[in-house]
This record gives C-alpha cells, sequence and structure tokens, in this order.
C-alpha cells in the first residue's frame, strides 16, 4: 500500500478537525458549569432553577456520547480508508461480480450496512439509555427495529437504483469526461422527486398523520393561511409522541404537495395563540424563500463537489493516498463521500450564520402577522420541554446551531 503527500494532507485535516471538535465540545461543557446555579437573566420568572439544570445535565450527557463517538468515528473512518477495509470489500466483490456497475453497487450496499451496523449501538444507547434517562424516549423495542427494517427497505427500493444510475453514468464511455454533469442532474431531480414524495407517501410510511381535528385552532390557522397568501395540502397532527416527548411543528413537500404538520406533543403544551405563532415562523421562511434558497444553495454545492470529484476521479493520488490500490468509480465515490466532510467542516459556522440570520427574519414575520409576545411564550415553552441550553458557547453555537439561541431570539422579538 502506497501513501504520499495527500495522505499526510488527510491526516492533518482530520487531526485538526477532531481537536476542533473536542475544545469546541469542552467549551460548551464550561458554558453550562457556569451557569448551572443560575438561571439566565430574563427567564427568572418562566424557568424553574431545577428546569434549567435538567437542560444542562442533558446537555453534558450529549456532549458526553459525542466525545466517544467523534473519536470512534475518526477511527472507523481509518480503517476504511489508510486501514484497508475498502481494498477488502473491493476485493470480495471483485472475485464474485463481473459487471463493474453491479459490482460497485453491492459494494457501495456493503460498506452503507456496515456503516448502519456500526451506527446502531449508538443510535441504541441514544433511545433507550440517554433520552430514557432525561424522559424524553417513547420508543419500544419493536418500534426501533420497525424503523431499521422499513429503513432498509426504501433504501433498497429507492436508493439502490439511484447509486446504480450514478455508477451507470460514470462508466459509460460514450459520456465522457464531463459524466458529473449528468450525475448532478440525476440527484437534482432524485432530490425534488423526493421532496415531492417525502409528505404523502414516505412520511406515513414512519408516522400517523391525522387532519387536524381542533376547530378553534384550525379557524385560527386558516385565517392566518389566508393574511399571509399561503396556500397547503392540509393541516395534519403527526403522533410523534410513540418516539419521543419532544414536541415540534414543520412543513414539508414542494409546490402543491405541500403539508403543515404538528407534533401531538407539540399541541398538548401549547395554547392555541402560540401555535399560531409558531406556523406564523414556518410561513415566514417560506415568505423569505429561505427553502427555495437553501435548496439552491445544496444543488450549488453538490454541482462543485461532483466537478472536484470528476477531477478527482483521474488522480491516482487521491486513491494511493486514501490507502485504495485499485481505482474505480464506486471507489472514488464512496472515498469522496467518506472525505468530503473533514475538509469541508471549518465552513460549516458560514452555513450555520445563514440560518441563523434566516431564523431571526422568520420570527419578525411571525412578530408581524401574530402577536410577540405568544411566539416569545411559545419558545420558552418549547426550550423548557426539549431541554436546550439556554446558555450556550458562542463558538460551540457557530459550529454546531442553525438556530440561534433563546436569549438572543427573544431579545430581537422584544
Amino acid at each position: 500500500m502506497e501513501f504520499n503527500f495527500f495522505t499526510f494532507i488527510f491526516l492533518f485535516a482530520i487531526l485538526t478537525s477532531v481537536v476542533a471538535l473536542l475544545w469546541l465540545n469542552f467549551r460548551q461543557d464550561r458554558a453550562i458549569t457556569i451557569s448551572f446555579d443560575k438561571v439566565p437573566e430574563g427567564f427568572n420568572e418562566t424557568i424553574k432553577l431545577e428546569d434549567h439544570q435538567k437542560a444542562g445535565n442533558y446537555t453534558r450527557a450529549k456532549l458526553r456520547l459525542n466525545h466517544f463517538e467523534i473519536i470512534f468515528s475518526t477511527i472507523v473512518l481509518l480503517l476504511w480508508t489508510l486501514g484497508g477495509a475498502m481494498n477488502l470489500i473491493d476485493g470480495f466483490w471483485s472475485e464474485r461480480v463481473m459487471d463493474p456497475v453491479l459490482m460497485g453497487t453491492f459494494f457501495i450496499l456493503s460498506i452503507m450496512l456496515i456503516a448502519s451496523f456500526i451506527d446502531l449501538p449508538f443510535s441504541i444507547y441514544r433511545n433507550f439509555v440517554l433520552e430514557q434517562k432525561f424522559g424524553f424516549n417513547r420508543m419500544t423495542i419493536g418500534t426501533f427495529a420497525g424503523d431499521l427494517i422499513k429503513e432498509l427497505i426504501l433504501s433498497l427500493v429507492l436508493v439502490l437504483p439511484l447509486i446504480y444510475a450514478i455508477l451507470f453514468l460514470m462508466n459509460f464511455e460514450t459520456i465522457g469526461k464531463y459524466w458529473w454533469i449528468y450525475v448532478w442532474a440525476i440527484i437534482t431531480v432524485f432530490s425534488l422527486f423526493m421532496m415531492w414524495i417525502y409528505p404523502s407517501f414516505i412520511a406515513p410510511f414512519f408516522n400517523k398523520f391525522n387532519p387536524l381535528d381542533n376547530e378553534t385552532l384550525k379557524a385560527r390557522i386558516t385565517n392566518l393561511l389566508e393574511r399571509t397568501g399561503f396556500g397547503s395540502d392540509g393541516i395534519f397532527v403527526m403522533d410523534g409522541s410513540k418516539r419521543s416527548s419532544h414536541g415540534n411543528a414543520y412543513f414539508t413537500g414542494i409546490g402543491k404537495n405541500k403539508r403543515i404538520v404538528f407534533f401531538d406533543t407539540l399541541l398538548k403544551g401549547m395554547e392555541d395563540k402560540e401555535i399560531e405563532a409558531i406556523l406564523a415562523h414556518e410561513l415566514g421562511h417560506f415568505h423569505h424563500k429561505h427553502t427555495r434558497q437553501r435548496m439552491i444553495s445544496s444543488f450549488i454545492f453538490s454541482f462543485v463537489s461532483l466537478a472536484l470529484l470528476g477531477y478527482l476521479i483521474n488522480q491516482p493520488w487521491f486513491f494511493n493516498g486514501l490507502g485504495v490500490n485499485q481505482p474505480s468509480s464506486h471507489a472514488a465515490l464512496v472515498l469522496f463521500s467518506l472525505t468530503l466532510p473533514v475538509f469541508s467542516f471549518f465552513i460549516t459556522p458560514i452555513s450555520n450564520l445563514m440560518s441563523r440570520k434566516h431564523e431571526f427574519q422568520a420570527d419578525a414575520f411571525a412578530a408581524s402577522h401574530t402577536d410577540a409576545k405568544d411566539l416569545i411564550s411559545s419558545l420558552i415553552k418549547l426550550y423548557k420541554e426539549n431541554s436546550s441550553s439556554l446558555s450556550p458557547d458562542k463558538y460551540y453555537s457557530a459550529f454546531h446551531d442553525s438556530h440561534p439561541s433563546a436569549v438572543l431570539r427573544i431579545e430581537r422579538l422584544q
């Protein structure tokens, strides 16, 4: 196995990102410790000290798990690449399947299944130990196993044909060196298709969605939709309580196939006027076209990424530097997917900064169409019920949080 200068660049990037992630975690832990015995100013009347401390302990528990996940995932990445695990799987399938496209599909499927199996203990611990300890888990073993089976079925039905199509284009000699443009087009169409079918076909595969039956709330929401000029395919309540006590609300779908979805846990803890304010916030994202902007940004990023892959696939140093003996389309695709997060780690704050800006804009929109006090009270309830930290470290938040802290959001609304 030959290593080269790119190997050292790769190792340096891994070391830098791991050190940065652990440093950020320690900063977050210190911020929680400093504010642990005192509720942040402005929340004294609405958040009890015991709830604030529960949120601190919950955050610390997640950080401890994340410490281990960072180190463990780094070891797994090194085993896949420089450790030769990809070479073993590639050799296994190359001896049994002659068709390079079909062989590559089996290769990628094998890595996906092994990666899911490796992540399984973390999922089990997160749901049945960590979330259970803090009273959030509602999931049974049967539901957990059922979700895994359903995810596997969906992957085989939807993702596997996509992988085959991508590898077919990458190996189709007539297309030439610009194969990545066709691949980008297929991925873009597939993404749009998934966004369109998700509300009606995929989401019901995991949860039950019933039309909102609270006529008073429904009238408030209908009035809000008319005032803001928003159309949807319906207002639904999802049985989120069968998995978690965390509350949430979201929009899903594109075009005319859009749905407004409330978790049943959210409806139980909020007044009608607070739910209206939460919905107004979500409508703010559509008013400012945030969803479209994020979608376009995602497509641009994938276009640039695939263009880079189109260059790297012809560079022997790329494969050798990452521990792969035999260059191939399927190996390039997996190597690129595994290493891209490492090299793009330090641009994460840019996307989060834009996301937090969007949240402020959506809050302002909600305040202009509902009472800002109702949005404030709903935010406080959400932070309390979800045990979210009220005082995160600013650098940790910059790298990890797509939403501003409760303190900043409420200061703006006030």
